[in-house]
């Protein structure tokens, strides 16, 4: 008996034990254990905000998916609709169609008839056309014939008559130039026997021998222009340059430019004009509006040209 308590002692000092033991570790392990809980309430409640989210748009998707079901009614609706309509339609071309069908073949019939008496007029009538063509094609090309000889004609007496109307005119500038001429060589002659007593102190006034010098100058240009053949021409050339060869004894000068190179460093009034007969760079004076005048070896008007160029 003693032997069984001790035993029963002996086991149940050692369950006692082992049961103290197993507590201990237990009180270990709750700080991790609570803290797995914590971690899984947190991931729960996570997860049960997104599974709130995930209800919130199923919701919205039903909302969608039921109005795009109202709409897909409705297109049916219409569909039915056109449907009916295009049947209405199909009906419709369907009668149009027979009865145009119809009237093109009646208005093929009048056609061919109508083609069929125009082919017999036209086979009637192409013979006089054919000759009314002729006739008018004739009558044409003699009218064009008169007509072209007339204005030939014309266009001859027109030039015959422009070219002696221009010799006229310049047969009578030539005489009045000649006048001219005789005029300033006297008003010369007088001025030189009125300045031939006055003192060579008092300054001499070159006013005249100016105005001539010009008027000879603008003659000379214009006989340029003219046809050699004008009555009266050689004459006045050859007086002309007499004039300015005489107004050497009185001491006056008068250089000749026409056909010179010009330079922009010459002491002149230049007006240009483009030549594209020259050759290129070159620049030369072509015309004397005004000439230069020098007086004993001294310039008293600068000459005013026109020079013809060519870049």
């Amino acid at each position: 008996m003693k032997k069984i308590l001790l035993i029963s002692l002996f086991f149940g000092t050692t369950n006692l034990f082992a049961q103290q033991q197993q507590d201990s570790t237990l009180v270990k392990e709750i700080p991790t254990i609570k803290n797995n809980v914590f971690q899984q309430r947190q991931e729960i409640d996570a997860l049960t905000k997104k599974l709130n989210n995930q209800n919130y748009v199923i919701g919205k998707q039903s909302q969608t998916i039921s109005a795009l079901q109202e709409q897909n009614s409705g297109l049916n609706t219409s569909i039915d609709s056109l449907s009916q309509l295009i049947q209405t339609n199909s009906q419709n071309i369907v009668t149009n169609s027979k009865e145009l069908g119809t009237k093109i073949q009646e208005t093929g019939q009048k056609a061919d008839n109508q083609i069929a008496q125009l082919d017999s007029s036209v086979e009637q009538n192409r013979l006089y056309w054919i000759i009314a063509t002729l006739v008018t094609l004739l009558l044409g090309g003699l009218v064009y014939w008169l007509l072209g000889k007339r204005i030939k004609s014309s266009k001859t007496d027109v030039e015959t008559q422009i070219r002696n109307t221009k010799a006229s005119f310049e047969e009578e500038s030539v005489k009045l130039d000649s006048k001219l001429m005789e005029v300033l060589d006297t008003q010369l002659k007088l001025k030189d026997l009125s300045q031939s007593g006055k003192p060579e102190s008092e300054e001499k006034d070159h006013s005249l021998v100016l105005k001539v010098a010009d008027e000879v100058t603008r003659i000379l240009m214009n006989l340029e222009v003219m046809d050699k053949n004008i009555k009266g021409y050689k004459h006045l050339k050859k007086y002309s340059e007499s004039i300015l060869d005489n107004l050497k004894a009185y001491g006056y000068a008068i250089p000749k430019l026409i056909g010179q190179n010009y330079n922009s460093g010459m002491n002149m009034v230049a007006t240009m004009e483009f030549d594209d007969s020259l050759d290129e760079g070159k620049q030369i004076i072509k015309r004397i509006i005004k000439p230069q005048i020098n007086y004993n070896g001294k310039m008293i008007q600068a000459a005013k040209v026109i020079v013809a160029f060519n870049e």
